[in-house]
């Protein structure tokens, strides 16, 4: 009767820690463990001169503030609405020379070790294997964005 107790205990925890293993693997949002997760909460005006690049698409400006981010965001202007990007390279722990920044108005590039981006879709072209953190875009149909996470 102990032995059979032991042999479902045993199930259990490895039951467990199956089950645990895969809710983490759920929760990854692709960046490394160490890029800060903080909250996002961004509202901005494509109507204002600041933000008037927002206007037409492949357009795109440097967000920063309390609520945008540890580095800040980057947001660009799609074919078919906005996409907003954390600036902490999502493939290596921050650094001074890892914030990314946009690179000939077409791609996304970290210093710390070359790595890039296609700007309007995310997508890595170079060293990194993972597209960089993004955050959800509403657009109010007034030319007020409200960037989230």
């Amino acid at each position: 009767m102990k032995q059979f107790i032991k042999i479902i205990l045993n199930k259990i925890v490895v039951l467990s820690i199956l089950f645990y293993s895969l809710q983490s693997c759920s929760s990854d949002d692709g960046t490394v463990s160490c890029v800060p997760l903080t909250t996002i909460n961004v509202v901005i005006n494509t109507t204002l001169p600041l933000y008037s690049n927002l206007n037409n698409p492949g357009g795109w400006v440097y967000v920063n503030g309390v609520t945008a981010g540890t580095k800040g965001l980057i947001v660009v202007r799609t074919t078919s609405g906005y996409k907003a990007y954390d600036r902490n390279a999502p493939h290596i722990c921050p650094t001074d020379k890892s914030q990314l920044y946009v690179k000939d108005d077409i791609k996304i590039v970290c210093d710390e070790d070359g790595a890039e981006w296609i700007l309007l879709t995310g997508q890595p072209t170079k060293v990194a294997n993972r597209a960089p953190r993004t955050y959800q875009v509403f657009n109010n149909g007034n030319g007020v964005l409200t960037i989230t996470n």
